[in-house]
């Protein structure tokens, strides 16, 4: 249940959750940055989620229910007939025979309780509050598989191909996937979601119904319907529960037809702060340190799909205030920040990074964002941009956070120049979380370690405590739920910066690093294993040690 600023300001309040001065100033902040006050309680951590909820309950006069404690078991949800469930939003938690608890998030929900006591006439009926994304995840469990659905879909022959590409788009948002493939092969069409960095089958159509698809994701996309062989690229502007979904499409030509590509590109980044990425307290400081300097370069460096931009864009926001310029050129603009001006690459009018950061250094910015580091033009400008006054983000293709500094060398950046401006260099990966609703420990020993880490095992202790998932309908079985960063952070100090300017080895500038704190990304891998936030399957798939 979403609350307007009047109704939240009575809530918080009447309770002191929140000071008139607290209030006041998340006022200002939203107006500033048009946003919502409550998303300046939960970034200044006045609020909690939890400590919200608990707020909500105590309006609604009704217990609070933590979604972090208990989910209810599958078969007692479906108790409660899908129709009434959705309608009411409204679950069934518990159950004896004299009482039943339903959870909701919004008690107040006129007719609730006349069809509680329609569907348990003899028992006695306690109504609790929790979050909208709790009431969300449970309503999951009413969901037919998209087979099936399919198959309810083509009997009725109405609307077929708009109602299958809304249900495989409805299930990917909900499941949170980053990605939706439709791969052509010989008999039918596989449809597979990316999960928390893991491709998984959702479902599978018929060949005979995938032209129909692929033309109406075309035709969303703006792409040619009668182009075939052709790679293309679009974006479509997707509605789904009064929410905006931006999705960007890529088509490429195969031998069994045309496969799709679209990447979801996820609303949760607006909201995601410097605080939520993973980072280890030092390495906070550093970058919090790094991106309040007046100028100098912060670098992110990994592969496609580590999670640099989340990070840049985390950065970002604890600096975009209503006195700063910000103007960031990307390939593409992923994310919409209100308050920055954005540039979006086009080869169609030969707009490069090299050209749009050329510009941007003469519209008087305080603070440029490069999508990416590709070239020696690029680089330069960049450099010398950072040299003159701005603090320049960006993201740079390096194995590790020592192999960015002879890279840029090698790209003929002068070593004095790149001492000078040269910040803090971050290095990270993503691995996926434990699933915290079905964590369960085991121990390993050091001779279990050995065999995995026969180079590294002397970080841990003979015999360690580790977690994993055991699967669970809350992660789809999979014993993962949400990812995590692994970071490693070189902050670049009079030391690194002498060494810069000998053009040194990547061996060289880890030495010194190393002497100054620095870890690897493997010891700070370990480091969430040991606190139960991954497990060691999830690093040795990642970030195996060397």
């Amino acid at each position: 249940m979403n609350f307007d600023t009047v109704q939240l300001k009575d809530i918080l309040l009447k309770k002191n959750y929140v000071s008139e001065d607290d209030f006041k100033l998340a006022e200002e902040y939203a107006t500033a940055h048009k946003t919502n006050v409550l998303q300046y309680f939960f970034d200044q951590e006045i609020l909690s989620e939890e400590i919200y909820g608990q707020a909500i309950a105590e309006y609604f006069s009704v217990p609070y229910i933590n979604p972090s404690k208990k989910r209810p078991d599958k078969d007692l949800v479906l108790r409660i007939p899908a129709a009434i469930a959705r309608e009411f939003r409204v679950i069934l938690y518990e159950e004896t025979p004299y009482k039943i608890t339903v959870v909701t998030d919004n008690p107040k929900n006129e007719g609730l309780l006349v069809k509680l006591k329609e569907l348990f006439p003899r028992r006695q009926i306690s109504v609790a509050y929790s979050s909208t994304n709790y009431i969300d995840e449970i309503l999951k469990f009413y969901r037919t598989s998209l087979n099936a659905r399919f198959n309810q879909i083509i009997e009725n022959e109405k609307r077929v191909t708009p109602t299958i590409v809304e249900e495989i788009m409805k299930d990917a948002i909900d499941y949170g996937a980053s990605d939706i493939h439709f791969e052509p092969q010989e008999g039918d069409v596989v449809i597979r979601f990316r999960i928390d960095g893991v491709l998984k089958e959702a479902g599978r159509v018929k060949k005979f119904l995938y032209s129909n698809i692929l033309n109406r994701i075309k035709v969303q996309a703006r792409l040619r319907i009668d182009d075939h062989f052709s790679a293309q690229d679009g974006s479509i502007r997707y509605i789904v529960d009064n929410k905006r979904i931006d999705l960007r499409v890529s088509i490429l030509p195969t031998l069994d037809g045309e496969k799709i590509v679209i990447r979801i590109l996820g609303e949760y980044v607006r909201s995601f702060g410097l605080r939520d990425l993973g980072l280890e307290p030092d390495d906070y400081e550093v970058l919090q340190k790094a991106a309040h300097r007046p100028f100098g370069m912060i670098l992110v460096t990994g592969p496609t799909g580590s999670g640099k931009s989340t990070t840049l864009y985390s950065i970002l926001k604890i600096l975009n205030e209503p006195d700063v310029n910000i103007t960031t050129i990307e390939d593409p603009v992923e994310y919409k920040v209100i308050g920055v001006n954005q540039i979006q690459v086009s080869p169609q009018t030969n707009l490069t990074f090299a050209k749009g950061l050329r510009s941007i250094v003469r519209q008087d910015p305080d603070i440029i964002l490069v999508g990416e580091i590709r070239d020696v033009e690029t680089a330069e400008i960049a450099v010398n941009a950072a040299l003159t006054g701005h603090l320049l983000l960006s993201t740079f293709h390096a194995n590790d956070a020592a192999t960015a500094i002879p890279r840029l060398l090698d790209m003929k950046i002068e070593p004095f120049i790149l001492a000078s401006t040269l910040n803090v260099i971050v290095a990270q990966r993503l691995v996926r979380r434990i699933c915290q609703n079905c964590r369960k420990s085991k121990q390993m020993t050091k001779k279990d370690l050995n065999a995995l880490f026969p180079l590294k095992a002397d970080y841990m202790n003979d015999d360690i405590t580790v977690y994993e998932g055991a699967g669970c309908t809350a992660c789809n079985n999979s014993g993962y739920r949400g990812r995590i960063g692994i970071f490693e952070i070189i902050q670049v100090t009079p030391e690194v910066q002498e060494l810069i300017i000998k053009s040194p080895s990547s061996k060289e500038i880890w030495t010194i690093a190393r002497k100054q704190g620095s870890k690897t990304m493997f010891e700070d891998a370990i480091k969430k294993v040991l606190a139960g936030h991954t497990t060691i399957d999830e690093i040795v798939r990642v970030i195996p040690p060397t």
